[in-house]
């Protein structure tokens, strides 16, 4: 009743000189350019996405307001394309808050507001206020309306949501999407995942296009975040070279455990700074050509732990003696048992069965009772692999890792 009553001053305050509303029916009206104008027919509707246009017309001239949201808010037009109010005259030409003015005219786009104060859920019907400056295709001509009312214009197409979306809601939903994003590039985290940024960023800047679209944006603070933001979120240059130092870090200190891990690590974000901060001298490619992420005798030893006097010449390293370097040899002690399978602790790292500094891939007597691995009938199906391993006194440790 008190939204009533208030409503019935503005209008008795707005309209005079013999200019009368009629309170008890529906009604679509506004000062156009200080002249009163007036609807002789008037409808809302609500599209599926929940967009809501209020339509007037006198036959000849239409005003239709447009607002993002059926709910009862303030809507600023003249500065986001989901809020709109438009004006058709009676030669074809429209004149839209969404079209800017001509440098020429004002250098600042013009703002008006669309008020929905009042939704009649029962009757479902529309009351409110609006005032707006639209201009032409061209930006050069304009069309004012101020004082503008419309009371209880019926909902003649689509459902007035049970929640439509507000302002508020979007509000949360990109403080959520900000937070998600700042995320991806927290101080906490070894690695800034690339894919993971773009996604983040792609996320918020949505966000924030739709809270621009929903809430308004005035005095341009959310479009500025937008354009803080960069244009297709790549990761910045500066997070893909503090993720090379990282991974350079982890690579140089890789255990032979780890070590396919880390150098592949290394590799993927050597590549990604080259993909986004550019290589211009050729110096991010030639440490990518210098790695050797490889095992070529596939035994589970990296070449490069392979290098044993450390002259990085892999072809003078055969611990056996047989002839084939040790990048090449499976069996790199000769013991009969593939390196592959000789013992590793639970990172993946060879271990020292018998004490003597010799880890059991390069030791020919594991257990180091004098007696060689390979007579201690370690494989004797001879495939390589000891799952096969005699245990002569049956306690669950074969003859080859166990000292007399």
């Amino acid at each position: 009743m008190k939204k009533l009553i208030l409503l019935s001053l503005v209008f008795l305050t707005v309209f005079s000189c013999g200019d009368e509303v009629q309170f008890n029916s529906p009604a679509f009206q506004g000062d156009r350019e200080n002249e009163l104008w007036r609807a002789t027919s008037f409808a809302a509707s609500i599209e599926t996405n929940g967009f809501l246009t209020i339509t007037g017309s006198n036959n000849y001239e239409t005003v239709n307001l447009r607002v993002p949201s059926a709910s009862e808010n303030t809507f600023i037009v003249g500065e986001v394309d989901l809020m709109e109010a438009e004006y058709l005259d009676g030669f074809g030409t429209t004149f839209s808050t969404n079209n800017r003015p001509d440098e020429s005219v004002s250098i600042y786009p013009e703002l008006g507001e669309i008020i929905i104060s009042e939704i009649d859920l029962v009757n479902k019907t529309f009351t409110g206020t609006y005032r707006f400056l639209a201009f032409d295709e061209d930006g050069l001509n304009s069309i004012g309306f101020t004082n503008g009312i419309f009371y209880k214009v019926p909902l003649v197409s689509g459902e007035i949501p049970a929640n439509p979306l507000t302002c508020a809601d979007i509000e949360i939903a990109a403080s959520d999407a900000l937070i998600a994003y700042e995320a991806t590039f927290a101080s906490s985290l070894d690695f800034v995942n690339s894919a993971d940024f773009a996604a983040a960023c792609s996320t918020y800047k949505e966000a924030l296009i739709s809270q621009r679209g929903y809430c308004g944006d005035p005095d341009g603070t959310i479009q500025a975040k937008i354009d803080e933001l960069s244009g297709d979120c790549t990761m910045p240059c500066e997070y893909a070279s503090a993720n090379v130092v990282e991974a350079n870090s982890q690579y140089t200190t890789a255990t032979i455990g780890n070590f396919d891990e880390k150098c592949a690590q290394y590799a993927l974000f050597l590549q990604d700074e080259i993909d986004i901060c550019g290589d211009t001298d050729g110096s991010i490619q030639a440490k990518i050509d210098a790695l050797d992420c490889s095992d070529d005798d596939n035994d589970g030893i990296p070449n490069v732990f392979e290098d044993f006097n450390g002259n990085d010449d892999l072809e003078d390293d055969d611990t056996d003696g047989d002839g084939v370097p040790n990048y090449l040899d499976n069996d790199d002690d000769g013991d009969g048992v593939l390196t592959q399978f000789e013992a590793v602790d639970a990172d993946g790292n060879p271990i020292d069965t018998d004490g003597d500094l010799d880890v059991d891939y390069l030791d020919n007597d594991d257990d180091g009772d004098a007696i060689l691995t390979i007579n201690e009938n370690a494989d004797p199906n001879g495939d390589g692999n000891p799952d096969d391993a005699v245990d002569t006194d049956g306690n669950g440790v074969p003859d080859y890792l166990q000292p007399v």
